[in-house]
């Protein structure tokens, strides 16, 4: 599906991850209500809209407005007989969108997280250490969100080092962000391929034979950083869970250790029931347990999907349903 970002023609092609554990584990019915939160190439959602067609609907959040766009060409060619309702948005503002949107309720939500490939298919976007572009990595290029560019430019060396190592475990961290602020001194560092350089420079020669692209780890934490991911999903994901109808179903598909530690966090302290003392003879607290959690372990995808899509290697898929507090 093509659609058009200045004079540059995108295609965006979504080869949706782990689908068939996606559609068995949220099982959408006809008549349901399903929330993709990740709306990016709607291959997760075109499946979905094909499961509750004609009377179920359909919503897509993304912050793209090229992912609306191409969203919407694909079910209309696909599933003609759908009720598709874009929000455009960040899904860590889900409650401000559903609100203005008028849904009652939503009865399965899917969280895919991390960017998109159009995006990176993108070389103004400045997400790909592959090409060289102006540094900037936010997913909504219309906020006023700090750039990439400013954060290599404007942080100190010891938060640069903290953002390396914690957001992508990178090994050589300090060493990059020295080599980051020594460089900046002589001149701003404003594109992909300077960045790429600078890291460069800063891995030693044997290190960067093995690994992947030296660069790699240093972008994805700095998509982090620019777009706040880790706070974003787990306010987008507690307020998914207040929406959730009784029986609702949550997925969440993440690529990272962090995220799914957020993920495994949520759905662990919502699951549990009274935390008092064991010695009380009454609960005090009165805490009461809002999900139940289906997967005590990660979900993974299988070899096959693996070989036919790398990007699934990584991907954990956690799920959790909306418990009935009538029951």
């Amino acid at each position: 599906m093509k659609v058009e970002e200045g004079n540059l023609k995108v295609e965006y092609r979504h080869q949706p991850v782990m689908l068939a554990e996606v559609l068995r584990e949220l099982d959408p019915k006809p008549g349901e209500v399903v929330c993709d939160c990740t709306l990016g190439g709607a291959g997760h959602t075109v499946e979905m809209a094909k499961l509750i067609a004609p009377d179920g609907l359909s919503i897509g959040i993304d912050q793209d407005a090229m992912a609306h766009q191409a969203a919407a060409a694909r079910l209309k060619q696909e599933v003609p007989n759908a009720e598709f309702l874009p929000l455009k948005g960040n899904f860590g503002d889900l409650d401000e969108l559903l609100v203005s949107a008028e849904v009652p309720g939503v009865d399965c939500f899917l969280f895919d997280i991390g960017v998109s490939s159009p995006q990176l298919d993108i070389p103004e976007r400045g997400f790909s250490y592959h090409e060289d572009a102006p540094l900037d990595m936010r997913m909504d290029p219309g906020k006023q969100t700090p750039t990439a560019q400013e954060v290599i430019n404007t942080y100190n060396e010891a938060d640069l080092a903290r953002i390396l190592r914690i957001y992508g475990d990178e090994k050589f961290a300090s060493r990059i962000a020295r080599r980051i602020v020594q460089t900046r001194e002589k001149r701003p560092i404003q594109t992909t391929f300077e960045l790429v350089e600078v890291i460069k420079a800063a891995i030693p020669a044997a290190a960067r034979r093995h690994g992947g692209h030296p660069a790699r780890k240093t972008f994805q934490a700095l998509r982090i950083e620019v777009n706040h991911e880790l706070e974003v999903l787990e306010r987008g994901l507690r307020s998914a869970i207040a929406w959730a109808n009784p029986g609702g179903r949550i997925c969440v598909i993440s690529y990272h250790s962090l995220e799914d530690r957020i993920v495994k966090h949520v759905f662990s302290e919502l699951s549990q029931g009274c935390i008092c003392p064991p010695d009380l003879p009454v609960c005090m607290c009165g805490q009461v347990p809002i999900v139940d959690v289906i997967t005590r372990k990660p979900l993974v995808a299988t070899p096959e999907e693996i070989e036919r899509n790398p990007r699934a290697r990584s991907a954990l898929m956690r799920v959790a349903v909306k418990r009935n507090p009538e029951k």
